[in-house]
């Protein structure tokens, strides 16, 4: 069994890539309850204590036609409720010109931000839980496995990339996860 590999009272360092999770919670139609996510997390992997980073891009005020503060107040929830380190950044606006014409695409990838603190903080935990499915981060996996380092994955089988499914120590979909670590149903905005 995975646990036995773990050592007792490890250190565990969550990064979480809000964009993937949010696949998964669509999927699912619930929100993640990120306080029962933590606990979930601490227990699985034997955690004398967790850090958990927390990465989202979100949209520039006036570009939406719904107001933002609800998803403000969610980050300081995290930051001053649940402890995280709520890592964000404003979704770069990009001009695309087509054959039908100029369009906006925005882009908020949070890759480099997620492996440069894994990298900085690499000397502080035993276990990396990374909540993504994007194969880039195979190459963090596989450097931070040379470190001897755990590394487990968790997304969901409608966004992984089979290379990082296999490529760390466990992969769990949060889909089939049967602890309680959801809460509300997820409905969609009203105009």
């Amino acid at each position: 069994m995975f646990n036995q590999e773990i050592k007792k009272e490890a250190v565990v360092y969550v990064f979480i890539d809000a964009s993937n999770l949010w696949q998964a919670q669509k999927s699912k139609g619930k929100f993640f309850d990120y306080e029962k996510l933590r606990n979930f997390i601490k227990e699985k992997f034997y955690g004398k204590s967790i850090e958990v980073f927390y990465y989202t891009a979100y949209p520039a005020d006036g570009t939406r036609d719904y107001d933002l503060n609800g998803r403000h107040r969610f980050f300081t929830f995290l930051k001053k409720g649940l402890k995280f380190i709520v890592c964000k950044k404003e979704l770069k606006r990009i001009n695309i010109i087509t054959p039908e014409g100029e369009i906006v695409e925005e882009k908020g990838n949070m890759d480099v931000e997620i492996t440069i603190d894994a990298l900085h903080h690499i000397k502080k935990y035993d276990v990396a839980v990374l909540f993504s499915g994007d194969s880039d981060f195979l190459a963090l996996v596989t450097y931070l496995h040379a470190k001897g380092k755990k590394v487990y994955i968790f997304s969901s089988k409608n966004n992984i990339f089979e290379e990082l499914r296999t490529g760390g120590d466990g992969y769990f979909d949060v889909l089939d996860i049967e602890a309680d670590i959801w809460r509300g149903e997820l409905k969609c905005r009203t105009k």
